[in-house]
């Protein structure tokens, strides 16, 4: 019997290779994105990796909170299990926008929205485990947890994205203490060749400079750490390949990431616990 597991950002790049490799192994797999064209694009890629079982999805941008919401209301409704949730969505805005809900959007759709996400599936995801795609760039951002909304007049798409990265580290690790009957751990997926980045020049640099890891590669590791057992994996570490790695110190400050995760349960209208 199959693994279910939820991949978000399911739609390229790494969520996507991840979401194949499940489903070649036999997997249930759910994949969500924010593009109906290349949702479905990639719905079609992961049927032919699962032999033509067809998989779940569900489109929600995590720049409008009522849609994660939408989203965790379809998978409690429809999937009696969750075996892993991969919080794998995010990207990077070029200037500073704020959502719908009142936050800038790189700090909503990259750590924001996964938080609600989890924190809504928790009860479902007891003895389950969550893999959240962080990034070596959260040592050029620190998230400040009285500032969710941001502010125009300092913003830095780049510091905006180490931020939100930072955060996904510190809230894996205090996921880890708070809900010790879910496995979460973090990771670094390498520079994958993909379509990130904002801007002409850091477009090509992520599809054509050489030595960036593959998105197969990538997904290779998700995979690993969805599916090693659990007494394999520290639990809430921060991985660089198969390996914990030390994280910069914002992101593995401990005060930090309580206050983080209050603020967020705030944020969010979830309750903290």
């Amino acid at each position: 019997m199959g693994r279910t597991i939820v991949v978000t950002g399911a739609s390229s790049g790494v969520g996507l290779a991840a979401a194949e490799q499940f489903a070649s192994m036999g997997d249930e797999v759910v994949l969500v994105g924010r593009d109906p064209q290349r949702l479905a694009d990639a719905v079609a890629r992961v049927r032919d990796a699962g032999g033509g079982r067809e998989p779940g999805r569900f489109r929600a941008d995590f720049a409008s909170f009522d849609e994660v919401r939408a989203l965790a209301d379809h998978l409690l409704t429809n999937l009696p299990a969750i075996d892993v949730l991969a919080n794998n969505a995010g990207g990077m805005v070029g200037g500073y926008t704020r959502t719908a809900d009142g936050f800038e959007a790189t700090v909503q759709g990259n750590h924001l929205a996964p938080f609600l996400l989890t924190s809504l599936l928790r009860e479902r995801l007891r003895g389950a485990r969550v893999v959240n795609t962080a990034s070596r760039a959260h040592v050029q951002g620190k998230p400040d947890p009285d500032a969710l909304a941001g502010d125009p007049g300092k913003y830095s798409s780049w510091q905006a994205y180490g931020a939100s990265k930072a955060a996904n580290i510190l809230f894996t690790a205090e996921a880890a203490r708070r809900w010790p009957d879910i496995t979460s751990v973090s990771f670094h997926p390498g520079v994958v060749r993909s379509n990130f980045g904002v801007g002409r020049v850091t477009r090509l640099f992520y599809k054509y400079a050489p030595g960036l890891v593959t998105p197969e590669k990538a997904g290779e590791l998700l995979v690993w750490l969805a599916t090693a057992p659990a007494a394999d994996l520290v639990q809430g570490g921060y991985y660089v390949g198969r390996q914990t790695a030390t994280p910069a110190p914002h992101a593995r400050d401990q005060e930090l990431a309580a206050k983080l995760w209050e603020r967020s349960a705030e944020a969010t209208g979830v309750k903290s616990a």
